[in-house]
């Protein structure tokens, strides 16, 4: 896989995008439909939420470049909807093979990103940032939700989250 950046600044983010992708499989690998639904009785966000909040982020960071791509889910993350009690959540493979489609097109978005786009500022509405504030938060989101999910596995008791 080609790793030469337009950008120093990204390589280190291009390295936990890798992992990230790979991860995300592993997390939602072998959980039952009914499980991802499952919130222990709890308020928190459940493992079909989590799972396509994740795959709206990275169809988010192709905005500019393939704005007709979108995800199965996209109208339940949109804007960034918070979780709906009762909505009916696409499947995890649903969500597997969107992964799967915006991946590659996000990494070449990340490749390309060069310092003057990076310097660049967002208005969000409410806050203004640089691109690599945004690239920088997205990575880290990633990582937390990857975590939100090798969690529930465990408190679910699915097998724990394979990192080989």
């Amino acid at each position: 896989m080609e790793t030469k950046t337009a950008s120093r600044r990204t390589e280190g983010l291009l390295t936990l995008f890798d992992m990230q992708t790979t991860f995300f499989a592993r997390a939602i690998e072998g959980i039952s439909a009914e499980d991802t639904y499952n919130r222990l009785n709890t308020k928190a966000n459940h493992i079909a939420w989590l799972t396509g909040s994740l795959v709206q982020q990275r169809y988010n960071m192709t905005t500019e470049t393939r704005p007709e791509l979108k995800q199965t889910g996209d109208e339940l993350f949109k804007d960034n909807k918070g979780i709906q009690d009762d909505a009916k959540y696409p499947t995890s493979a649903e969500y597997l093979k969107d992964w799967e489609k915006i991946s590659p097109v996000a990494r070449e978005v990340l490749l390309n990103m060069d310092d003057e786009k990076l310097d660049s500022e967002i208005d969000m509405g409410f806050m203004k940032m640089t691109y690599y504030e945004l690239l920088s938060f997205t990575i880290y989101r990633e990582a937390s939700i990857i975590g939100q999910l090798a969690l529930w596995r465990r408190l679910l008791n699915y097998p724990a989250l394979r990192y080989d």
